[in-house]
């Protein structure tokens, strides 16, 4: 299986958009927590109408987002401790559920995991990765 990630840090709506459609990504599965953005367009609402726009679908699997404690240590430069957390909140059901909707998910089209962090090695999403995909071929993307 392979499974696409981009962050829209730093980037517009129409490279990050832009970005998805040269990958031939047709389904965004953001993972973030709480869906809300400072930077015009990426707030839940406007990014689902501008990626329906360009014909990709935008799921939301919230329990998959860093909790508000793992967000604290992550800006702290508290990697250990964000791991550590978000490991933990992995292991809550509505996680291992939407763990499994999201490789369901990836298996049907191509599909792209989205958060706010440009890089994917300081994103949780490469966590999630590699706890419950570890034998998917990751592709990462940049806007």
């Amino acid at each position: 299986m392979r499974i696409f990630t981009i962050g829209y840090e730093g980037t517009t709506v129409p490279e990050f958009v832009a970005a998805l459609l040269k990958a031939g990504v047709s389904r965004v599965i953001d993972v973030r927590a709480l869906p809300l953005s400072r930077r015009p367009g990426f707030s839940k609402s406007g990014l689902r109408a501008a990626l329906e726009q360009a014909g990709i679908e935008y799921v939301h699997l919230k329990a998959l987002g860093t909790p508000a404690d793992g967000r604290a240590a992550a800006r702290a430069g508290r990697h250990a401790d964000m791991e550590r957390i978000y490991a933990g909140q992995l292991e809550l059901p509505e996680a291992i559920a939407q763990s499994a909707q999201m490789l369901s998910l990836a298996a049907e089209k191509p599909t792209a995991l989205l958060c706010m962090e440009r890089e994917p090695a300081h994103c949780h999403r490469t966590l999630l990765l590699r706890a419950m995909a570890p034998d998917a071929e990751v592709v990462d993307l940049y806007a």
